[in-house]
């Protein structure tokens, strides 16, 4: 090498700038052996004299060199170009020493200038290194793996089936290589290009993802890597893209089957919003509804009978008259034909032209005589009526007595926080009051009546007490037996578990449907004296009553009937039932709707603001609301949420088959709102099915965000069980669910039993709304005797009566109640009064609304009985009416005389 370098140095090329070192045009890469092919490594510089090439530290042979000589047309410099060869062998002289590597020396008579290193690698053809071999890789670097290796994927991509607009995530890890191996994908054998494609990117760890799953991405994906050696593909992965149906809105109900009579009435809807596709779920629930309707049949009209001839008038004509009354022509029947008058001449010796006289002023006489004893008679027939009415007044007041078990008790005085004190059975002769007072306390005041004696809540003496009155006492087994044969006992339609009805007169009393929470007080005299109503309770299916709801507007109430509608009414009755509503004032309007004879909804009462009538009032508590009214119909809460925190109560409740005959087993999770006439439905639903509960149900807590509401199930031991849901999550669209109008939705987990023997399951069952609130079921138990929430499932038998009549209806026995409201009505001095008692009972911000009514405590003491019955605590209430009454000690005081 020394004596290469001295002959270089001795033959320097002429023309040569003495001042200039050489520069690098071209500089060596790096490059790779591919099997047996050498590679051409080439440098070029100016100005040169002289240009070698160095590998590892030793020259290379002059005559392994190509020289090229030129001249640089721009500066007039001399340039030279040198290329050499490398072949395989030369690289695998120095295996595992260190990496070939070749390098350029370039000569001018200014000194000498050097190229970057250039490394001579040896490329595998393929790519992996076993791993007992690993550790060699960094000392060399050139050494390939054994050939039962080379084709193999750390990780392919595996076929899946995913949800449309679902995210999806393809590992592809490529086998190693030298050089390292690049990564394409394929999609049915085309290029996937992410520039073209926003929805599709490359990760830098080679994964393909797609941000959501469209039908066009339904598609073989294959990872394909290679390098300058080889080239390897994975094994290609199915995607298929899969939409779940969901049903288009209702058609418009079909007209009447029948054009005269009961028919019925159609609506459909199809499952193609959207249709299912690629194996997706179809659409749950019917396709068609049907339901009862009835047209009128026409009716055509027929004449009455003709007139009598009318007398003889001027013109010698006389006339006679018919209607089209028998019939008369309705619904759309035709009239009559022919003419309503028919006119004829009169005879000659009736046609006289006779001047008025004696005869006119006789029948003008007998004309008035006769309409005063139309007068009369109408007086006295008013006069019977009146008679007959006040007779069945005292019939119905002097029964009272004898059925509501009047008993005699003890004359001992006790003390007022005795709980027997509200035990005095009604005294029905005290009359109602008209409240007069003012609604601010009052401080001063005329003193009231001083009664000697004795404390309104203490026992009354001993013996028999009856009520004197102006008809005599019936008794009351007599009594019921001869309103039984009254005509006002016509049936209502009997046998359905979501009806109640009774009938009830002025002792007022109770309608209750089982099991919903759902209930109608009819306070005593809110049924005027002398009349008796058959009274019902109806709760609504939501597809049974068309409620139109708009905007943010959501059903947070079951939809109920009481009636008959327009009876009278003298006391609000009052009707209680759940709702599933977190009210606040800064996140809902809410409001109470009442359907029209017309059929129309309209709004009668907005909850917090100032009531524009009298009619109707709400008190509306954390799961319950009570509606004073005084029209009875059908009514229904419904909300409108003022902001994204306004929130519904859903309850959870997880169901699965008592008995599993088969491998599969199904568990279904209800997501219902948090009423109780919904847990019912859904419970009796469970026992047509045979589903048993595995949980206790659970609260949810659901947001109008927008988003939707997402069901999983993890944990769950993969040797016993496996589940046959495609996708990682089911999930129930927001409106499905906000909008109110389907009571209760189900997601179904299919899970499949490995071995027959298998019985018990374990697992985890997440629901939660996106971005929200969520709850999680530990569901641990045995699925061919597990029981332990079957108590969740009251039996239909256990209930309690539907209907409750007169005194049996009330906590508060009649004559406390009576004695009550008669000594709190009227404004007391120190403010011993009715305000006090609503204060009491948490009752005082509806005090505006009581001082409307004639008798604000009777209010007060109706909506304790619709809050507390059957349960009620009377000690409480009593408690509350000894505090009012220390106030006022006078307040209280009775005598034997008036019991």
């Amino acid at each position: 090498a020394g004596a290469q370098q001295s002959a270089t140095v001795a033959n320097p090329v002429s023309g040569a700038s003495p001042d200039l070192l050489p520069h690098f045009q071209l500089e060596p890469e790096d490059v790779y052996i591919v099997k047996n092919k050498a590679v051409s490594l080439a440098c070029r510089a100016t100005p040169a004299t002289q240009i070698y090439f160095k590998c590892n530290g030793e020259w290379v042979h002059q005559g392994d060199h190509v020289t090229q000589q030129s001249t640089d047309r721009s500066t007039g410099l001399p340039v030279m170009e040198v290329r050499i060869e490398v072949t395989r062998q030369q690289v695998e002289k120095i295996f595992g020493l260190e990496e070939y590597w070749c390098q350029c020396v370039a000569w001018s008579s200014s000194g000498t200038t050097k190229s970057q290193k250039a490394f001579v690698r040896i490329a595998c053809e393929c790519l992996w290194w076993p791993r007992w071999d690993r550790a060699l890789a960094p000392a060399a670097p050139h050494l390939c793996a054994s050939p039962d290796l080379r084709k193999n994927f750390e990780q392919e991509p595996m076929a899946r089936e995913v949800s449309i607009e679902q995210g999806i995530v393809l590992p592809c890890r490529p086998p190693e290589g030298i050089p390292p191996a690049e990564v394409e994908w394929l999609r049915n054998e085309e290029l996937v290009d992410p520039a073209l494609d926003a929805n599709v990117y490359v990760t830098p760890e080679h994964s393909l993802v797609l941000r959501q799953a469209r039908l066009a991405d339904t598609a073989n994906y294959t990872c394909m890597a290679k390098n300058i050696v080889a080239r390897r593909r994975s094994a290609s992965a199915a995607i298929t893209v899969y939409v779940n149906g969901g049903w288009s809105t209702w058609t418009q109900w079909s007209g009447c089957s029948t054009s005269c009579g009961r028919g019925w009435q159609k609506r459909s809807r199809t499952c193609t919003n959207p249709t299912p596709l690629n194996g997706g779920a179809f659409c749950e629930g019917q396709n068609v509804q049907k339901t009862a309707c009835t047209t009128l049949c026409p009716v055509d009209g027929a004449w009455s009978e003709w007139s009598k001839w009318s007398v003889c008038g001027a013109e010698c004509t006389h006339w006679r008259s018919r209607e089209c009354s028998e019939p008369a022509p309705r619904n759309g029947g035709r009239d009559c034909r022919g003419s309503e008058l028919d006119t004829r001449n009169c005879t000659s010796e009736l046609c006289s032209h006779a001047t008025p006289g004696a005869e006119d002023v006789a029948l003008y006489v007998g004309l008035v005589a006769v309409a005063v004893c139309l007068v009369l008679l109408l007086l006295v027939g008013v006069l019977v009526y009146c008679r007959k009415k006040g007779g069945l007044d005292a019939d119905v007041a002097d029964s009272s007595i004898l059925t509501a078990g009047f008993q005699p008790v003890s004359i001992k005085p006790s003390k007022a926080d005795n709980p027997s004190l509200l035990t005095i059975q009604p005294d029905l002769s005290t009359a109602t009051m008209t409240y007069q007072g003012s609604l601010c306390p009052r401080q001063d005041g005329p003193a009231k009546l001083q009664l000697p004696n004795g404390h309104l809540l203490s026992p009354l003496g001993a013996g028999r007490h009856t009520l004197h009155h102006s008809s005599p006492a019936i008794e009351g087994a007599d009594f019921v037996a001869r309103l039984s044969t009254q005509s006002y006992f016509r049936s209502l339609p009997r046998g359905t578990t979501n009806m109640a009805y009774g009938t009830f007169n002025f002792l007022g009393g109770r309608l209750m449907i089982p099991n919903t929470g759902i209930s109608l007080l009819i306070p005593p005299d809110a049924i005027p004296r002398g009349k008796i109503y058959e009274v019902y309770l109806t709760l609504h299916k939501q597809e049974e009553v068309r409620l139109p709801l708009a905007g943010c507007q959501t059903l947070l109430s079951p939809i109920v009937s009481c009636g008959p509608p327009g009876v009278l009414l003298t006391r609000p009755a009052i009707l209680a039932m759940g709702h599933c509503v977190e009210a606040s004032a800064e996140n809902w309007s809410i409001r109470l709707k009442k359907q029209s004879c017309e059929g129309t909804w309209e709004d009668v009462l907005q909850l917090g603001a100032e009531p524009c009538t009298e009619l109707y009032y709400c008190q509306l508590e954390a799961q319950a609301c009570y509606v004073f009214t005084e029209q009875l119909g059908r009514f229904a809460l419904v909300g409108e949420s003022l902001s994204m925190a306004a929130s519904k109560r859903l309850k959870l409740v997880l169901f699965a088959p008592a008995a599993c005959p088969s491998l599969e087993y199904n568990i279904r999770v209800y997501c219902l709102s948090d009423t109780q006439d919904v847990l019912k439905e859904v419970i009796q639903l469970e026992k047509q099915l045979g589903g048993q509960l595995i949980g206790a149900p659970r609260v949810l807590h659901f947001k109008d965000s927008y988003h939707n509401l997402r069901l999983s199930i993890h944990d769950m031991p993969s040797s016993l069980w496996k589940s046959k849901l495609l996708a990682s999550y089911q999930e129930i669209p927001f409106y499905h669910i906000w909008s109110g109008l389907q009571p209760f939705l189900h997601c179904t987990f299919t899970l499949e039993r490995l071995s027959p023997s298998t019985c018990e399951l374990a697992c985890k069952i997440w629901v939660w709304q996106v971005e929200g609130d969520g709850q999680s079921f530990t569901v641990n138990f045995n699925i061919a005797k597990d029981t332990r929430f079957s108590d969740w499932l009251v039996p239909d038998s256990e209930v309690g009566a539907p209907a409750l009549v007169g005194p049996s209806a009330f906590k508060i026995p009649f004559l406390i109640r009576q004695k009550i409201i008669s000594s709190l009505d009227p404004p007391g001095t120190r403010g011993a009064d009715w305000r006090t008692l609503a204060q009491k009972l948490n009752l005082d911000s509806h005090l505006s609304y009581f001082a409307s009514k004639t008798s604000p405590t009777a209010m007060i003491l109706n909506l304790w009985e619709a809050r507390h019955f059957p349960n009620g605590n009377l000690s409480q209430l009593a408690t509350a009416v000894a505090e009012v009454g220390k106030q006022d000690g006078a307040l209280f005081a009775v005598s034997e005389a008036e019991c």
